[in-house]
């Protein structure tokens, strides 16, 4: 199984085609999506191409293909337009060896990991930062960056991951940037 993994795209229109147009060229089997779908948040500037309808209308084309956690910036109405499950806090997804803990990274993130379960990769967004990195008992933290809003000099970015490796790439033309195995 492969995913296409983003977060924080904030109402983003441009990204989200971006995305999309990858998922489908890289021929992932699922989006997997870290929060922060539409809304941009009270301490971020408007995106570009900020249109929250076409990100709704653009991600339901494909609602078969999508899981997804809450973000901060998430709430009740967002749900009401988007046609695939937006509420859950974390979920734990299994691909090939490993196992993913996914969350959106404000309550759960490398220096509070998950208190359930065990998982071999923490998969957060929240802090628009590209990092991979090991932290305690040898769980790893992946953090593929925002799609729209990037912060800390990065680019926006986005991740793929196939069972063994964690790639991240550039938005803007899907070049790979960084790359992590897992053993």
């Amino acid at each position: 199984m492969k995913l296409l993994i983003a977060s924080d795209i904030h109402g983003s229109a441009y990204a989200t085609r971006k995305l999309i147009g990858y998922f489908w060229d890289e021929k992932c089997d699922y989006m997997l999506l870290l929060g922060d779908i539409l809304y941009h948040g009270p301490r971020n500037a408007l995106p570009g191409e900020y249109d929250c309808k076409s990100v709704a209308e653009q991600l339901n084309a494909i609602k078969e293909k999508i899981w997804c956690v809450k973000g901060n910036c998430d709430s009740e109405v967002d749900q009401m337009v988007l046609e695939f499950p937006i509420t859950a806090d974390y979920m734990q997804i299994p691909v090939e060896e490993a196992v993913i803990f996914a969350t959106h990274g404000h309550h759960i993130g490398p220096d509070c990991p998950p208190p359930i379960g065990s998982c071999d990769i923490l998969m957060c967004g929240h802090f628009h930062v590209p990092e991979i990195r090991q932290i305690a008992d040898g769980l790893i933290y992946a953090n593929p960056g925002s799609t729209s809003i990037p912060k800390g000099g990065s680019k926006a970015s986005y991740m793929t991951f196939d069972g063994r490796t964690l790639c991240q790439k550039y938005l803007e033309n899907g070049q790979v940037f960084n790359t992590f195995e897992i053993k």
